[in-house]
């Protein structure tokens, strides 16, 4: 197994990419603190690790809440006694709004859960890390983080902003045996739509035409594959940067 003994904490896994993400870390070895908004869902892939043969334990987590992080650090080592591996996946949607249609309640609220929420979380996780003298971050950004028309303005800035977190740190502490990667999602078969709200209709009409080049619509499992590989020994020479996985989606432009 990959990550046999291994602690691990992944956020938004009562769906999507992070449910995914939580069961292949589980069947591969991993304890793992399953956090999220929804604790009915969370408790859900709690119980269906379980019932598998893995260790999960669900937590209700607002990762826009100072406290809800630091709970879910807690957890991992009040129950586990340890953190191996943080993967920051929860995230939410724009409208597709573009700057001079983004308000700044929408803005703010984008940004505290993709972004300040990753930085809040990695700023607990690395004293643990650095005590122990390794620990691994893999943080969801998106094809969105790296390109231009690919969501709204907020949803844009935010992922770009993991991107720069996620190299940083990378960089920072790479001589202290933490790495931090990030994976870029293309369209993914996910509920991440469900936050959006009424789309802006000048905004989506000019990503119609980036929309329309998409080779394919991936699935979870398929990003899960991408954060086992960082989260493994496998990835141990990779470090502050972002894979992409989009199906070439990005390789035309």
């Amino acid at each position: 197994m990959k990550l046999e003994g291994k602690v691990a904490i992944v956020t938004g896994a009562a769906s999507g990419m992070g449910k995914a993400i939580a069961e292949l870390y589980a069947k591969e070895g991993a304890k793992v603190v399953i956090a999220d908004m929804n604790l009915e869902g969370a408790e859900a892939v709690a119980k269906g690790i379980s019932e598998n043969g893995g260790t999960a334990k669900a937590v209700q987590v607002n990762v826009a809440k100072q406290e809800d992080i630091d709970s879910m650090i807690d957890t991992a080592l009040n129950e586990y006694d340890t953190l191996d591996i943080l993967v920051n996946n929860a995230g939410i949607m724009d409208s597709f709004e573009p700057v001079a249609d983004i308000s700044d309640e929408k803005w703010d609220r984008i940004f505290e859960v993709n972004t300040k929420g990753v930085m809040r979380a990695m700023r607990r996780a690395i004293p643990i890390f650095l005590e122990k003298g390794k620990g691994v971050i893999v943080n969801t950004a998106s094809t969105g983080g790296l390109n231009g028309a690919h969501a709204g303005v907020a949803y844009g800035a935010s992922k770009h902003a993991v991107v720069g977190l996620t190299k940083n740190t990378g960089y920072m502490y790479a001589k202290e045996g933490i790495r931090c990667n990030a994976i870029a999602p293309g369209g993914v078969a996910t509920n991440i739509a469900s936050s959006a709200g009424n789309f802006n209709e000048f905004g989506a009409s000019r990503l119609q035409p980036v929309q329309g080049i998409i080779p394919r619509i991936g699935q979870p499992e398929e990003i899960a594959q991408v954060a086992l590989f960082l989260a493994s020994d496998e990835s141990s020479f990779v470090n502050g940067t972002v894979i992409t996985a989009d199906a070439g989606w990005t390789a035309a432009f």
